[in-house]
């Protein structure tokens, strides 16, 4: 059986699919929210079927549980359905991790460990591989890390500026991530030109709620927005994106705690913080409307991504293809149309009409005589942890 359940915990969520890593065909899939808070709820599709209830969810424990019961609610308890292993999706490895690594206790508590560096993050997964190597005892578990991709950067990319014996102490250097969905994307769209990875120099355009930009040459990471943390790179949803270090020191003099700035960063700016909202469909709405902040916000968030385009177009000496994906990124003409507007003279035209046809799968929106192509490529990170996955236990 080659039966893999992969598991994208978060701070306050569990989110599960039953994937075949031979095929990537789903079986079912879902979503615990609001762990923690004093209802939670729980989202469940398994073929057409779909259901959704609340319930009391504490802890990630009791996460898994309802996971469990939706199941067999479902008709078919997990247990009859052959699952041969558990893949865990985990943001930082560190440099310790570039590659799928079998869950034993001394890794579980190292990638808690690595919580220092992704509090936000880690910590969950923690939690949420204990639930699951509790819930599925028999059943090999296995690691897939977000930052492995990026561990081929060079140095002269990854290192910051500041005093060195700090950063080796504090492990402090750009990590990267969404590396999986940058490795995944880069494979897809290769194979939809027909051409070897190997052989092509692409810039992949991750904008979702999380958003980052990834340099690949010939399937390589060669550099990549986020830092030491999610925070660093492109405008996100409500994340802040490349600020000015001095803007934190500001703040913390003039009275702000550490605690304040994390919420900041992390949860009141992106597009949160110019316009209230970190739906870009209600933003994209709104600034068709009219709205002042919402447009300024539209803006910000496109200059952000344009900065990263161009500079990565410098970096790799030139580009065979541009790939848009995530939920923004696979479902905003207008967000493609700016993003690329006015690059002629580089070589990337769009087509208008390819630009806004609904598709599913991945497509062209550059013209016939555009240079570089423009591709919109779906991600699907779920398939690449069971794949991973499935490699690592059946080797």
């Amino acid at each position: 059986m080659t039966t893999i359940l992969v598991v994208n915990s978060g701070s306050s969520s569990v989110k599960y699919q039953l994937v075949d890593a031979a095929s990537g065909a789903r079986f079912a899939s879902g979503l615990v929210e609001r762990i923690g808070e004093p209802l939670g709820r729980i989202q469940h599709q398994a073929g057409e079927a779909r259901s959704e209830r609340e319930l009391a969810v504490p802890d990630h424990a009791a996460g898994f549980a309802a996971m469990l019961d939706a199941f067999a609610q479902a008709g078919t308890p997990i247990s009859e359905l052959g699952v041969a292993a558990v893949g865990h999706r985990v943001v930082q490895g560190g440099s310790e991790f570039v590659e799928p690594t079998l869950i034993t206790d001394e890794v579980a508590e190292r990638i808690l460990a690595l919580g220092e560096l992704a509090p936000l993050h880690n910590p969950a997964h923690y939690q949420a591989i204990v639930a699951a190597r509790a819930a599925f005892p028999e059943v090999p578990h296995v690691a897939v890390f977000d930052t492995a991709f990026h561990q081929s950067i060079p140095a002269e990319a990854y290192t910051y500026a500041i005093d060195t014996t700090v950063a080796a102490e504090h492990g402090i250097r750009r990590y990267g991530f969404h590396g999986i969905s940058h490795l995944v994307v880069s494979r897809r769209a290769a194979a939809f030109l027909g051409k070897p990875v190997s052989s092509l120099k692409q810039i992949v355009l991750h904008l979702g709620n999380g958003a980052s930009a990834c340099a690949i040459d010939g399937g390589i990471s060669v550099d990549t927005s986020m830092g030491l943390t999610p925070l660093e790179g492109l405008v996100m949803g409500t994340r802040s994106g490349d600020l000015d270090p001095g803007l934190m020191l500001h703040l913390l003099r003039v009275g702000y705690s550490t605690d304040q700035l994390d919420q900041l960063l992390n949860k009141r700016s992106g597009l949160m913080g110019l316009a209230g909202s970190n739906d870009f469909r209600d933003l994209q709405r709104a600034a068709e409307e009219g709205d002042a902040a919402s447009q300024l916000a539209f803006g910000v968030y496109v200059h952000a991504i344009r900065r990263y385009l161009g500079a990565y177009l410098v970096e790799l000496g030139g580009a065979d293809t541009i790939v848009f994906t995530a939920g923004v990124g696979e479902n905003s003409p207008a967000l493609r149309a700016a993003v690329c507007a006015e690059l002629e003279w580089f070589g990337v035209r769009i087509d208008p009409a390819r630009n806004t046809a609904v598709g599913g799968g991945p497509r062209r929106i550059s013209a016939d005589h555009s240079r570089i192509e423009v591709l919109v490529v779906p991600t699907d990170e779920e398939a690449e942890i069971a794949r991973q996955t499935w490699q690592l236990v059946s080797a």
